[in-house]
């Protein structure tokens, strides 16, 4: 764990479950609790199931204060000692549900399938495009609302202060080595490797399956006779592959074979994406999705672009310097394209809503806690001598941000809380 002091100790039981400890971490001092996406997805998660915000900020406050001892993570728990203020220590647990084995087993057989998100996973990485697969082959990687069930000696029913502080630290760690989450989802990394490269390792067979064929007397018979119409189509368990374009033969002038390729899987993906939401009960009912302008295409193709040639071209196509398209995909992996306007635009709340923002700012924090805020803009608020921004959307949320080398930088998804965004 870079960064973190020593490695964790690790003890593997007779039944092949891991447990590995984690010493506790120094405080937070300066800096957020999450820095990668599946972190922030960790703590959305806590944030979205906790029904009290103050007990969410004492928390936060423990967190940052250092008081979470070593922390224990094993399938399906993590566990921490917290100590409060005057002293007083409790034993705090988060229960999440393990994967069961056929969960794995889909999950293991599609990453098994692509080199990419073993490699990412080695460099301790966890792409999008790999939390995706997993959804599309039935597998939720990462926590939604109430998958975290707080459990402390404090006996609070809801997340108190002690189990929300082990949560935040908890994040540290996962933004350090994802395979942390993998563990609590049921295997570890050592007995998840080794199914992996069993499965690598594994011949496949290269034989298509020829379907039998149907004499052309009967079809010519049944030429009347309408057939049935077919049910409604399944979902396929994953996205196809996209037809490979590289040849012999030289493409025309101004064809890309690679950038046809990246459309291609991009459009197979979406369709699937379409199928999902067409099949879901009630889909008629619902409102026809915002079409997205050229622009805000084309950040969410560099989004889930890992060829930097095809980002370059993105880029120049939708006007903007590369470093400026970095930074629109930063804020697309936030919140889409609300949060790239937000990124963008600086608009004007009517009065109404200036009354709201400015009274939802006064009410964030104690008197004795509050930022000194300056308005940056119509809509922009800057903690003075903080390096922290908050941004209101045009729906009311709120959107951090933090000056890097000079440039404000989108630093978490929105919530309708400024003082949970400014201490993320």
């Amino acid at each position: 764990m870079s960064g973190y002091g020593d490695l964790p100790e690790q003890h593997v039981y007779g039944d092949g479950a891991e447990e590995r400890t984690f010493a506790a971490l120094p405080p937070a001092q300066g800096r957020g609790f999450a820095q990668t996406w599946w972190g922030l997805a960790w703590l959305k998660a806590l944030e979205d199931t906790a029904l009290d915000g103050r007990q969410l900020k004492t928390g936060r406050r423990y967190a940052r204060e250092g008081a979470v001892g070593a922390v224990s993570v094993r399938p399906g728990r993590i566990t921490a000692v917290v100590r409060d203020r005057d002293g007083t220590s409790h034993r705090s647990d988060v229960v999440w549900q393990r994967l069961c084995d056929d969960d794995w087993d889909r999950f293991l057989g599609m990453a098994a399938e692509r080199a990419g998100h073993i490699a990412a996973l080695l460099d301790r990485d966890m792409p999008p495009h790999l939390v995706e697969d997993a959804a599309t082959a039935g597998v939720e990687l990462l926590p939604g609302i109430g998958d975290l069930e707080p459990e402390c000696t404090c006996e609070a029913w809801d997340h108190c202060p002690h189990t929300a502080a082990l949560c935040y630290q908890v994040a540290r760690l996962l933004d350090q080595d994802p395979f942390v989450l993998l563990l609590m989802r049921g295997r570890g990394e050592r007995a998840l490797l080794a199914d992996l490269e069993e499965r690598s390792a594994a011949p496949r067979s290269t034989e298509p399956d020829v379907p039998a064929g149907v004499p052309a007397a009967e079809v010519f018979a049944a030429r009347d006779i309408v057939p049935p119409l077919p049910g409604v189509p399944g979902i396929p368990a994953e996205v196809g592959a996209p037809p490979h374009l590289d040849t012999e033969a030289a493409p025309e002038p101004g064809v890309d074979p690679a950038a046809l390729e990246f459309l291609a899987a991009d459009a197979a993906r979406r369709a699937r994406e379409m199928l999902a939401e067409a099949l879901t009960p009630g889909h008629e009912l619902q409102p026809l999705p915002n079409d997205l302008t050229e622009d805000q295409d084309a950040v969410r193709l560099a989004a889930g672009c890992e060829d930097g040639r095809i980002a370059g071209r993105l880029a120049a196509g939708s006007g903007r310097r590369p470093a400026e398209l970095d930074l629109a995909v930063q804020a697309w992996r936030y919140g889409g394209a609300a949060s790239l306007a937000v990124l963008e635009e600086e608009w004007a709340p009517g009065p109404e809503a200036l009354a709201r923002a400015r009274d939802a700012l006064a009410r964030a924090w104690p008197e004795e806690d509050r930022p000194v805020l300056r308005a940056s803009g119509a809509n922009r608020w800057t903690v003075v001598g903080g390096g922290a921004q908050l941004r209101l959307g045009r729906d009311g949320r709120w959107w951090p941000y933090r000056k890097e080398r000079g440039a404000w930088v989108p630093a978490g998804p929105a919530d309708p809380d400024p003082g949970a965004v400014l201490e993320r």
